[in-house]
């Protein structure tokens, strides 16, 4: 006998031997063992899921010399009729074929009224019904609601959406789904050592992740790899003729979204790319693991929603703490969106870049019902409180309360849990105060948000430098590299060269206020005063808005919420007005 391919050699013949589709097979065998068969069958579901199987091993429960029976013999010579596809009472009629309705009359509806050769039942399997045109299915409806005794219909579908309600309303409907990366993992273990194939579990889980929930694709994958290695198949092997993606890579990309590292990200995906993957199957990729971290934080980490292998089950638990549900709904929304629009890019790797730097702004974002809110509270006190920052909205806190987190490293956030800061010494205010004065000549935004700061300790060259509780949102939007080399400049001309900035949360020491007032640079002192009568603060809000300010046009542009809202909104900057 020559060659049967996998797919073929390890076809299911009993309900019993069908992967992942129970629910489908207990449904028949429990209809066959209570002699309630139905006169028409659909079965729905995605390619090599097992469709035609089971109304084949469906018939020849039928049609045996047993029948019915729940265990076809698979010998008798109406067991291997069927299986070798040449019945005369079990009919098989493929749609995409024969479309037209004369031929849907000369096939099925002139002969349905002849009795079978043998037994007492004659089937039609007709596959792909969704093919069949208008006219055809009109044809078929009479015979379909009222056929003869002995005749059952069998159809199978990969889009029931295109068959007509009238259609559908005759049939019993069965929807098959698509097979966990386990159960198709498994059953491939399972052939692999029948063909005396050595096969790691890494590769088995690089051929499900690839089958997209087929096992009819999986086995002829397998297939192929054991014509490519031989008898040894490795992860790297898989990898390289499907064009996937390792799992490691996947998620160390997912980190740098999330840790919104733009060059590393980059880098990985020009790797990636120079590499022949397949730029869109490593979206949807993506796409799949955000889906599973948002799952994942939600549920509170309950695996049981989840098809992940032991490798992303600890990138889980480690990337949860780096954003919270809104963060990550936002980055599924913008991957998702570029995953839409991937198939029209001329330049595919292009795309995929800017979808990358879409993703990480993303995660930073602000929506836009948490400033309305935030706007809205603004006005009804008279414009105090503070702006959302990108990191901690209002909505953000509601989602996911345990996920309040800035984008400080976590030596940082231990270090604001400190209950109280040590007193500020009158030197380190008066430092302070010019320090502010100097920086409000380069960029009064940036003072903005200084002048509800307040210096912790100066040691060691390393000025740390506090927001109370109530504007720790700030620390997301002045903990940047930018801010760091304006306040080290700042601080050389001010004699401190080679100093480090570090931003944390903390609340103002008990002497604040007083040392404030008496700083040793009263020229400071007045210049902080001024300053803070006359610009708005994101904390004062409406109520200074119409102080006139000399602002650096630059610096207005660049900030993070003018951004933001211009993207929001897509309006770009006319005027810069003071």
């Amino acid at each position: 006998m020559s060659y049967q391919v996998i797919a073929l050699k390890y076809r299911p013949q009993r309900f019993a031997e069908v992967v992942g589709q129970e629910h489908v097979t207990q449904t028949l065998a429990n209809a066959i063992k209570q002699d309630r068969i139905a006169h028409a069958y659909l079965f729905c579901g995605p390619r090599g899921t097992g469709k035609t199987t089971i109304a084949r091993i469906f018939a020849k429960c039928l049609r045996c010399k047993d029948a019915p029976t729940v265990e076809p013999c698979n010998s008798c010579p109406e067991c291997l009729a069927i299986n070798q596809g040449n019945s005369l009472d079990m009919l098989e009629f493929d749609a995409a074929s024969n479309t037209q309705v004369d031929k849907i009359r000369e096939m099925i509806i002139e002969h349905v009224k002849y009795a079978p050769t043998s037994g007492t039942r004659k089937l039609y399997l007709v596959d792909e019904v969704h093919m069949l045109s208008t006219s055809s299915f009109n044809a078929l409806l009479k015979t379909l609601e009222e056929p003869p005794q002995h005749v059952i219909f069998l159809f199978a579908t990969t889009d029931p959406e295109k068959l007509p309600p009238t259609f559908l309303s005759r049939c019993q409907r069965f929807d098959l789904r698509r097979l966990s990366a386990a159960l198709i993992t498994r059953h491939l273990a399972e052939i692999a050592k029948k063909e005396k194939v050595k096969i790691d579990g890494p590769a088995l889980f690089a051929i499900a992740r690839g089958a997209d929930g087929g096992m009819r694709d999986a086995e002829s994958a397998l297939d192929q790899l054991i014509s490519f290695c031989g008898d040894k198949i490795e992860e790297t092997d898989v990898l390289s003729m499907f064009g996937l993606v390792a799992e490691s890579r996947i998620l160390n990309l997912s980190r740098t979204i999330l840790a919104g590292e733009i060059q590393p990200a980059l880098a990985q995906l020009n790797q990636l790319a120079q590499g022949g993957k397949d730029l869109g199957r490593l979206l949807s990729d993506l796409l799949n693991h955000f889906r599973n971290l948002l799952i994942f934080q939600i549920s509170r980490g309950d695996l049981n929603l989840l098809e992940v292998s032991e490798e992303e089950i600890a990138a889980l638990k480690e990337q949860s703490a780096l954003a919270n549900a809104g963060a990550l709904s936002r980055i599924l929304e913008s991957l998702a969106q570029a995953e839409l629009n991937l198939r029209d890019a001329v330049s595919k790797k292009i795309f995929l870049e800017v979808a990358l730097l879409k993703a990480i702004e993303a995660r930073n974002a602000i929506p836009i019902d948490s400033l309305l809110q935030q706007l809205s509270q603004m006005r009804s006190q008279g414009g105090a409180g503070p702006l959302p920052s990108p990191s901690q909205s209002p909505a953000a806190s509601r989602e996911n309360p345990a996920a309040r987190t800035t984008s400080k490293p976590a030596e940082d956030l231990k270090t604001a849990a400190l209950a109280d800061s040590p007193p500020v010494g009158v030197e380190l205010c008066g430092l302070w105060t010019r320090l502010v004065e100097v920086i409000g000549r380069a960029s009064p935004f940036v003072r903005t948000y200084l002048l509800e700061a307040h210096p912790v300790e100066f040691e060691k060259n390393v000025l740390v430098i506090g927001f109370d509780p109530e504007f720790e949102e700030y620390l997301g939007l002045v903990d940047n590299a930018r801010n760091h080399a304006l306040l080290q400049t700042k601080l050389a001309e001010l004699g401190h060269a080679n100093c480090r900035i570090k931003f944390v949360k903390a609340e103002a020491p008990p002497n604040w206020a007083a040392i404030s007032k008496n700083a040793p640079s009263a020229e400071g002192q007045a210049v902080r005063e001024s300053t803070a009568a006359q610009s708005p603060s994101p904390a004062r809000g409406i109520a200074s808005a119409r102080q006139k300010v000399p602002l650096n046009e630059d610096d207005f542009k660049n900030d993070p919420l003018i951004q933001k809202a211009l993207e929001i909104f897509k309006g770009r900057i006319v005027e810069v007005r003071a």
